[in-house]
């Protein structure tokens, strides 16, 4: 790229940038609220200075991160911001950690669901509490026939600690923490557990968080969810999966494909 086109595309991003910088200013400053439609674009390159091409161009950025929605035909829109969707882009973040890098997603998750450990031990109500225990009991059954299938397993453990993250009444600290556990990381969680036949300990981990919560125990429930990460954040430190083998269903599926080759 010659030098007169590198400064053509650094004038470029910079005036997508500030128009990125002005519209959250809108929001920001009530002008522009969840749900309302932007004015046009005529309008909008007026008022920002930019041609229609870098209003664009920060348009699509911006509904990349869940800011904006645009209708075909009816116009661009705020969304709801909810904060999942504007939080969904850490699991990017968190599936491109190799696993010496993973150790530190597991640190920051275990601050964040502890935390949400004694919020939920007040929240949550009866309802909650039982679908807890359902979700552990399916658990418990396949580890007792000995059959604990990798896709179930992560989708029990995914759902017994979302539903905790829910309970805290945080949205923004349960979006996080979905966020920062991504389905990748939970697969080489699992690979580590399976290697090593440690299901048992984490399932008793498990209900030992969930005890507490029954018990209406802030500070056991605190204290039951650090233990139980602090020891996965340990066990996959000390026993690293030094290549990613996907979640469980990728590689079965890749297996398939390969014998289907043959």
């Amino acid at each position: 790229m010659s030098d007169l086109s590198s400064a053509s595309a650094a004038i470029d991003g910079s005036r997508t940038d500030r128009v990125i910088d002005s519209i959250k200013s809108m929001i920001v400053q009530g002008e522009l609220k969840a749900g309302d439609r932007l004015p046009v674009e005529k309008e909008l390159s007026r008022r920002f200075g930019v041609s229609r091409g870098s209003l664009r161009e920060a348009v699509r950025a911006l509904a990349s991160l869940g800011v904006l929605e645009t209708r075909q035909g009816a116009g661009t829109y705020v969304t709801d911001l909810d904060p999942t969707a504007l939080l969904s882009p850490l699991g990017f973040y968190a599936d491109l950690q190799d696993a010496a890098q993973a150790a530190h997603l597991l640190s920051v998750r275990r601050v964040l669901e502890t935390e949400a450990a004694g919020l939920a031990a007040i929240r949550l109500g009866e309802e909650e509490l039982d679908e807890l225990d359902a979700i552990l009991d399916a658990v418990q059954a396949a580890v007792t026939r000995g059959s604990v299938n990798p896709e179930e397993f992560i989708d029990a453990d995914a759902a017994f600690h979302r539903a905790i993250a829910a309970a805290s009444g945080n949205p923004a600290l349960s979006a996080l923490i979905d966020a920062l556990v991504t389905r990748t990381l939970r697969g080489r969680l699992w690979r580590a557990i399976t290697d090593r036949d440690s299901v048992n300990v984490a399932h008793a981990e498990h209900r030992a968080v969930l005890v507490a919560l029954r018990a209406r125990d802030p500070q056991g429930s605190r204290i039951r969810m650090a233990a139980h990460l602090l020891g996965v954040e340990e066990f996959a430190a000390a026993h690293p999966v030094e290549t990613d083998p996907g979640t469980p269903t990728d590689a079965a599926a890749s297996d398939a494909a390969d014998a289907s080759d043959q």
